[in-house]
């Protein structure tokens, strides 16, 4: 039996998500932007799923734009922002721990003369609220903090830091991507001027994503062409798939109380199991501050690659957390934050859950990890 147990890397699409894109395919597609009857047969689609996309934000629908994506929604806000504003200041503020669709655009940033404060976080993965207090500065223009790690899984302390935001004039960005479906988003009770999400991650389907711009922000759109999404993102609307993102994000808001107290059982019958079983590990980040779809675990017996391996070849398909080239593992920068000069960086593994997932699913993966790590224990002994 195999079972896939990475689903913060992605999620299959839901069958009435299918169901909703392929109507589309078959009987709506228009241009949205073409002013005849079809056109504004597909401009409805798009129009009905901005709104849905804002009610479950508690936004306006025009404050949302779609997107190819977390990365792209990532890149336009902080880009967009920084750029609209180096007039009166060019630095900028991030955590250590974020993901490289933020990290890197930072970077990039850097290069061009901005000037970037990345925060700490402790062993649990939290940012120090007093460390962000004390980095804003007069020409602080924008501070990207991610709301829940795709990694460890850390809900970060968003009214505390909303406080901290609206003592200040700097813009405020949000990386929710792995918030959807596990907690309620409220954009105004956040305090943020945009928030970026993907629809993959919940049940939609890869190559599309949104943007949450809050009304009046003055940010540059550095895609052009067409007029679409109000002039502020060119490109002719992937209508089917934008439907599936909207019918996704409506299917995982609906059932997310019912779907966390399941995935809830399942990370605490995880740990039991391998508690139970006598395999040493150790929970990387927190049990409280934490969401329950992101478990990552430290196995002092063995390294990563060697325990992805033995996993992948019984079936169990999870994943290091961390980014891959070339076949190569690179140590995962998020336990590098967390934990200075540690094994656990080159020794842990990220499981991922989903609501489709059985109590069978969790005890097999139990089972095959206490293998790996009898073997170990016979071949060291």
């Amino acid at each position: 039996m195999s079972v896939y147990a990475d689903y913060a890397a992605t999620t299959p699409v839901k069958p009435e998500v299918i169901e909703a894109m392929m109507a589309i395919y078959k009987n709506h597609y228009g241009n949205p932007s073409s002013i005849h009857s079809q056109g504004r047969d597909a401009r409805r689609f798009v129009d009905e799923s901005r709104r849905i996309v804002a009610k479950y934000l508690n936004a306006n629908p025009n404050e949302i734009i779609f997107t190819s994506g977390a990365t792209e929604s990532n890149n336009t806000a902080i880009k967009g922002i920084a750029l609209a504003h180096q007039d009166r200041g060019k630095h900028l503020i991030t955590t250590k721990i974020e993901h490289h669709s933020v990290l890197h655009v930072f970077e990039h940033l850097e290069k061009q003369g901005f000037e970037v404060t990345y925060l700490d976080v402790d062993e649990n993965g939290l940012i120090d609220i007093e460390q962000l207090k004390q980095s804003l500065r007069e020409d602080t223009i924008l501070v990207s903090i991610m709301l829940v790690n795709n990694e460890v899984g850390t809900v970060q302390h968003i009214y505390d830091i909303q406080h901290i935001m609206s003592q200040s004039s700097a813009y405020f960005h949000m990386d929710a991507v792995q918030a959807i479906g596990h907690l309620e988003i409220d954009v105004n009770e956040f305090g943020v001027d945009a928030l970026s999400l993907t629809a993959h991650k919940f049940g939609g389907p890869k190559g599309v994503g949104a943007l949450y711009i809050k009304k009046g922000t003055h940010m540059q759109f550095l895609q052009h062409g067409g007029e679409q999404e109000s002039k502020r993102r060119a490109g002719t609307e992937n209508v089917a798939q934008i439907v599936g993102l909207s019918k996704a994000l409506e299917c995982a808001e609906k059932n997310r109380d019912r779907h966390n107290v399941h995935l809830a059982l399942l990370k605490e019958q995880l740990i039991v199991g391998l508690q139970e079983r006598s395999v040493p590990f150790e929970l990387n980040g927190s049990m409280v501050d934490s969401t329950n779809h992101i478990i990552n675990l430290y196995f002092p017996f063995i390294d990563v690659e060697t325990l992805l391996t033995l996993l992948d070849l019984s079936g169990i398909y999870v994943s290091s957390g961390s980014a891959c080239t070339a076949g190569s593992t690179i140590p995962s920068h998020v336990l590098a934050a967390m934990y200075k000069k540690s094994n656990r960086v080159t020794q842990s593994i990220r499981i991922s859950l989903n609501e489709v997932m059985t109590i069978e699913d969790i005890k097999q993966i139990v089972i095959e990890i206490q293998k790996i790590y009898l073997k170990f224990k016979e071949d060291h002994t």
